[in-house]
């Protein structure tokens, strides 16, 4: 059994797997971390613990943390755990491993070319060859990033949490903005989508991830695959293809 953890800005998600399924997964807040919050963890039971994060102050705290009652392997994507997925981004260094993550995992249970749709505190998009190779991609605000701008950087809209509008065409302000986010995401998603297609071939298989995935799906047309824990059965991978061989 392992410990699977995947630091990002607004959750840290994580899983236990056994013999390469997850028998139990959950998440806390980011900005709550405390190792007591993460409910379901026996200690003797994990053989080793995987971390991919974006969040480099914590994942220093959170691995000091786990040092105290943990005497086994803690292994950190892009430090002891090298991905092995050519990356052909102008300067390699800059790119997440959380972004990697999801190529690798995307090629291995989806197949090459693919795009990864990532929905979280950022909406990211990472295009793969049909050579498995990383090409790159785009960064966006997420559905949280957007929500907060505008209440904080406007003198009359109210801050609001994701829902969905009643309406296409908003008739008060707050189904204006929800409309506004959820209708405009999706026609942004499917026409970079179709954009990239143009570059890398129109049969390349879309994957849609991340904390608001299933939220944006309905509302899309051209995503293939609806995975919301694509990076942490990527950790899983890195457990089945790297460290036990």
């Amino acid at each position: 059994m392992f410990l699977g953890i995947d630091i990002g800005n607004t959750n840290i998600n994580y899983a236990l797997f056994k013999k390469g399924s997850i028998i139990y997964k959950s998440f806390i807040p980011t900005e709550e971390y405390n190792l007591k919050k993460l409910k379901n963890i026996k200690v003797k039971d994990i053989e080793c613990v995987i971390i991919c994060s974006v969040v480099p102050s914590l994942l220093i705290k959170l691995k000091k943390d786990l040092k105290k009652i943990l005497k086994k392997r803690i292994y950190i994507i892009g430090k002891e755990i090298k991905l092995p997925i050519k990356n052909l981004y102008r300067r390699p260094e800059q790119v997440g491993q959380d972004r990697l993550l999801n190529a690798y995992a995307g090629v291995n249970f989806y197949g090459a070319p693919c795009i990864v749709v990532d929905l979280g505190t950022a909406l990211t998009f990472d295009v793969i060859s049909k050579d498995r190779a990383y090409l790159g991609g785009f960064i966006l605000p997420g559905f949280s990033i957007s929500l907060k701008a505008l209440a904080e950087n406007t003198a009359l809209l109210p801050k609001l949490k994701l829902a969905k509008p009643k309406d296409f065409i908003g008739q008060d302000t707050i189904n204006s903005i929800l409309g506004g986010l959820t209708y405009g995401f999706a026609i942004l998603v499917d026409g970079l989508i179709q954009k990239i297609k143009e570059k890398v071939g129109a049969k390349t298989k879309v994957i849609l991830t991340g904390g608001d995935a299933e939220f944006l799906f309905p509302y899309c047309k051209n995503i293939d695959i609806l995975d919301p824990d694509l990076i942490i059965k990527g950790l899983n991978l890195c457990y089945e293809q790297i460290l036990k061989k």
